[in-house]
């Protein structure tokens, strides 16, 4: 029954999270929440990973939860709910791609999807940079507390990017430099 529900609940993410890895956020915090599969914290994690492993990030959280949830065909299962939705859809439009190409409302469902898949990635994005950045309290007491190493380091990452030597360098080193500060501070 596990496969089953690791297969349809990324499927459903992959039929509605247009717009690539980080429109899948808001889709997998809901997964997370109603599922018990991860938590904010984890989702915060994966991000990480999957941005600095080689692959599609939504493909890579899928392949995680899936193998974290119920093993290798878990992540085979997530991995295969994720990606059957586009697959399905590409193979339908390639079939009617001639008619389609000049279709002033199939243009319109694209320019009307630009502003939704936009919104998606800047809620996943302000939602990761406040799991972050702050520490919310216990559900009673609604407190916030700031995490002051992680804003601070916020802030020479931003400074670094508008260094122009730094801009030449191989991504590979920020991420490593990255892997560094995290390991030393415990971000």
């Amino acid at each position: 029954m596990i496969f089953l529900r690791l297969f349809f609940e990324f499927a459903k993410v992959g039929l509605f999270a247009v717009g690539g890895g980080l429109a899948t956020i808001p889709f997998l915090q809901d997964m997370g929440t109603r599922t018990g599969w991860f938590t904010d914290v984890d989702l915060t994690t994966m991000i990480a990973v999957s941005e600095s492993t080689p692959g599609p990030m939504g493909v890579n959280m899928a392949t995680y939860v899936g193998f974290r949830t119920a093993g290798l065909p878990g992540a085979v299962l997530a991995t295969l709910g994720l990606i059957t939705p586009s697959i399905i859809i590409i193979m339908i439009i390639a079939g009617f791609l001639q008619k389609f190409r000049q279709s002033r409302t199939v243009d319109a469902v694209f320019k009307g999807l630009r502003p939704a898949s936009t919104a998606l990635i800047a809620a996943a994005g302000l939602s990761v940079a406040l799991s972050v950045l702050i520490m919310v309290g216990g559900t009673a007491s609604h407190t916030f507390t700031v995490r002051w190493p992680a804003v601070i380091l916020c802030g020479a990452v931003f400074v670094c990017m508008r260094y122009t030597p730094l801009k030449k360098l191989h991504p590979v080193a920020f991420i490593t430099a990255a892997a560094v500060i995290g390991a030393v501070f415990r971000f």
